[in-house]
């Protein structure tokens, strides 16, 4: 029996995973094939991880419709652009330059649509998610890195780049004297409050649910972050997720602090529960790689 699949990808910071199903959403959505994990290295064992494992999954007869790829950035995602999916100049060792999607396009005869890994994720959140139901939402992931994507209706925000708010700056405060992490700016928000830059703050052993002062810091500029979001983007929701996220109690302080930046000038912005949510799904950004994958494979 001939089958037609997709394939999902999402390259992360550390790990990159990888999910073939079926391209007929009335279909089960996930063979009996797992997803499969990889060590984030090098580009070329990249593709010769994926395109093992895809190949690997699928039987004779079956074709390879779609290829959703949600990646980490900076990257060309202009759908219009020649080079969509070219990796901009980036901290990770060999990827600035290179194209992931147009290798695998080109190695495995099927086409790729591309977004970032945050992108996929708010994708993913707003059709099956936390934020299932909304318009316009927010996601956020505060990790090794920070990221962020706005999706109206299904379509994300994008233009001469995709939204980069990790870079977006903070008013530090006076008392935080540890140099920031981010090689480009001084008091940006990735460079004061992803996973490295409170990791400078810790000693060694130390966790940040052990550090009150310090969640109290991180939610403060957290809060900032999602008040410039709340401001420029008017989301329903701000989904936040990420490793950093997953410390007790640091949503809640988030929400928190996020009343005292926006004031009563933003209240109804952000009125009512819920503004601020935690991510439904085990793998936002695999499982917005597979909507893009399905969606491009009934386009055809």
């Amino acid at each position: 029996m001939t089958r037609s699949l997709i394939a999902a990808i999402e390259t992360g910071g550390t790990k990159i995973l990888c999910r073939v199903a079926t391209a007929d959403a009335d279909r089960q959505a996930a063979l009996d094939v797992p997803t499969h994990r990889f060590a984030t290295t090098t580009p070329q064992q990249a593709v010769i991880d994926l395109v093992g494992a895809i190949q690997a999954d699928l039987r004779p007869g079956d074709t390879l419709d779609a290829i959703g790829l949600a990646s980490f950035g900076p990257l060309i995602v202009d759908p219009a652009s020649p080079d969509r999916g070219l990796m901009l100049p980036t901290p990770k060792p060999h990827w600035s330059g290179f194209n992931l999607a147009a290798v695998l396009a080109q190695r495995l005869g099927a086409p790729v649509v591309v977004e970032t890994d945050v992108a996929a994720a708010a994708i993913a959140e707003q059709a099956i998610g936390a934020a299932r139901g909304l318009d316009a939402v927010a996601y956020v992931t505060v990790g090794s890195g920070i990221g962020g994507a706005l999706c109206l209706e299904g379509r994300t925000l994008k233009g001469a780049l995709h939204p980069e708010i990790g870079h977006l700056r903070l008013h530090r405060r006076l008392d935080d004297t540890t140099p920031s992490a981010c090689p480009f700016h001084t008091d940006c928000a990735e460079g004061l409050t992803a996973g490295p830059a409170l990791g400078r703050r810790l000693a060694a052993g130390e966790t940040l649910a052990e550090r009150p002062d310090l969640k109290a810091l991180a939610a403060d500029y957290l809060a900032q972050l999602c008040a410039s979001l709340a401001l420029a983007w008017s989301p329903r929701c701000i989904v936040l997720g990420g490793g950093v996220m997953s410390t007790p109690g640091l949503l809640d302080a988030v929400a928190a602090a996020l009343k005292t930046a926006m004031g009563e000038y933003g209240a109804p912005m952000i009125a009512g529960p819920g503004y601020l949510r935690t991510p439904a799904l085990e793998h936002s950004g695999l499982e917005g790689a597979l909507l893009m994958a399905r969606r491009q494979a009934s386009s055809r």
